[in-house]
């Protein structure tokens, strides 16, 4: 079994929500971070997880508030950093996606950098991040490490979610650079598989909606 003490944010949701099981069936201890805590709609599938009990710690935490991350990360090994909104119909885009993805990576990159105990830090992105350009994508086309999204190309679509996703992996490329902080990212498509959680994630959602007939794109 591993030990030690490592932080998810975003945890409620459907990647995290897995991580923290993982986590804790791997014998560490985590602090993970909640938007409402008193939500058990957002808590009570990860406090019935095995070793919650003992080994699982919740924390109210913004993404918008400059230092709401600092106790949370403080002491960890390893920080998950997954929390960020994602979804599709959106009013005001730089408040409800932009802002939250952007600012809330650099806050909890930012609580990582003042935390000598951080080792590594891994970044929820995702394709969107990589694979919306001009380029053509063929399928003798290989998406890799060169690949980057065009946010002004998705701005012009009005593609809000790539562009924050995008925007917020740029933003913390850069910084872990200034930083020196260990950094890897993850670049997910579609996530879907058994859920821990009691509401959809936008992924499973997709699915739900093909099974019932509905169009995706109406």
């Amino acid at each position: 079994m591993s030990s030690g003490v490592v932080c998810v944010t975003g945890a409620s949701g459907y990647i995290a929500s897995w991580l923290v099981k993982l986590l804790l069936q791997r014998g560490y201890t985590v602090k993970a971070s909640v938007r409402d805590p008193n939500d058990p709609k957002k808590t009570e599938h990860l406090l019935s997880l095995d070793g919650a009990k003992e080994r699982l710690h919740l924390f109210k935490a913004n993404l918008l508030e400059e230092g709401s991350f600092d106790s949370i990360v403080e002491g960890c090994v390893g920080v998950f950093h997954t929390a960020s909104p994602f979804f599709h119909a959106v009013t005001d885009p730089q408040a409800e996606l932009i802002d939250p993805a952007v600012k809330g990576t650099l806050n909890v990159l930012g609580s990582c950098a003042k935390a000598p105990s951080v080792k590594r830090v891994v970044v929820t992105s995702s394709i969107a991040a990589v694979a919306y350009n001009r380029n053509p994508r063929t399928p003798d086309v290989v998406v890799d490490e060169t690949w980057f999204t065009d946010p002004d190309f998705c701005k012009g679509l009005q593609l809000w979610y790539v562009v924050s996703k995008t925007l917020a992996e740029d933003a913390a490329w850069k910084f872990a650079k200034e930083k020196g902080i260990d950094m890897v990212t993850i670049n997910p498509a579609m996530v879907i598989g058994p859920l821990l959680q009691p509401t959809l994630n936008t992924s499973a959602a997709a699915i739900l909606s093909l099974i019932n007939g509905i169009s995706l794109f109406r």
